[in-house]
């Protein structure tokens, strides 16, 4: 591992790590030199992350977690911190929830988003923020989505919705916790997932007008592009953002 790089030695907890957007963000900050602890509910994918990321130099271990379940947060903040000695980043990113239109959605449907999303975003940070604060220069990073500005929210209502509370839940937390030396900012990433590939090889015109829609005509790579995106937003050049939602969709949405 190259000793070097500014962000070498640090320790991160990336939620959701066993495939996709978490697993390439995952994988970028191994090539930085970060060691990490991924976390996910199933143990396998996580597994197979794990092996990738010590590929790369670094230090890493699974956790099975559901978000869902704020109460064990701060068990596995307690363990992420006693496995390395230290915690200095958590990325957010496991989110599961309901899309449809809004009047087909049940109650529990609506508020899945939530406890995945707001809720357990909450639930980690401040679990990890004792942490986070005696480590200093943290950093902690939340997805959001696009969806929460689409040109046409139907169907996308529930996501978005959740997705919004997240984003407010950041800047508030990036205001309050920056005298302790703790940054939160949030991305809003366009990626080429396992669930986008399946979606546009099995809808090729809707795919192809997706596309189409992005400045850049193409999809965003989990790693090279967010995963990539990611370390340069924790690392020391971007030390004076903190509050800020930075999308990464090729310049798709105009949040405004």
């Amino acid at each position: 591992m190259t000793t070097d790089l500014p962000l070498a030695g640090r320790v991160a907890l990336v939620t959701g790590a066993g495939q996709g957007v978490g697993q390439g963000i995952a994988l970028a900050l191994a090539s930085a030199g970060v060691h990490v602890a991924v976390a996910g509910r199933t143990r396998v994918p996580l597994e197979q992350t794990c092996a990738l990321l010590r590929e790369r130099g670094v230090e890493a271990q699974a956790w099975e977690h559901d978000v869902a379940d704020t109460e064990a947060a701060p068990g596995l903040v307690a363990e992420v911190v006693e496995r390395f000695g230290r915690l200095d980043l958590l990325v957010n990113n496991a989110w599961a929830g309901a899309y449809g239109p809004l009047l087909e959605l049940s109650d529990r449907a609506f508020q899945k988003g939530f406890r995945t999303g707001p809720f357990a975003a909450f639930a980690l940070m401040k679990a990890a923020h004792p942490h986070l604060k005696a480590a200093g220069d943290a950093s902690i990073v939340n997805l959001v989505t696009s969806a929460m500005v689409r040109w046409d929210p139907s169907t996308y209502g529930a996501y978005a919705a959740a997705k919004q509370a997240l984003r407010s839940l950041s800047r508030t937390a990036a205001v309050e916790w920056a005298p302790d030396g703790i940054r939160v900012n949030a991305i809003a990433p366009h990626a080429l997932s396992p669930g986008l590939q399946w979606w546009t090889e099995n809808n090729p015109e809707e795919a192809e007008e997706f596309v189409a829609s992005i400045p850049q005509r193409r999809i965003g790579d989990c790693e090279h592009d967010i995963g990539a995106a990611v370390v340069a937003l924790v690392g020391p050049q971007m030390r004076y953002l903190t509050g800020a939602l930075v999308p990464l969709d090729g310049g798709q949405a105009h949040f405004g």
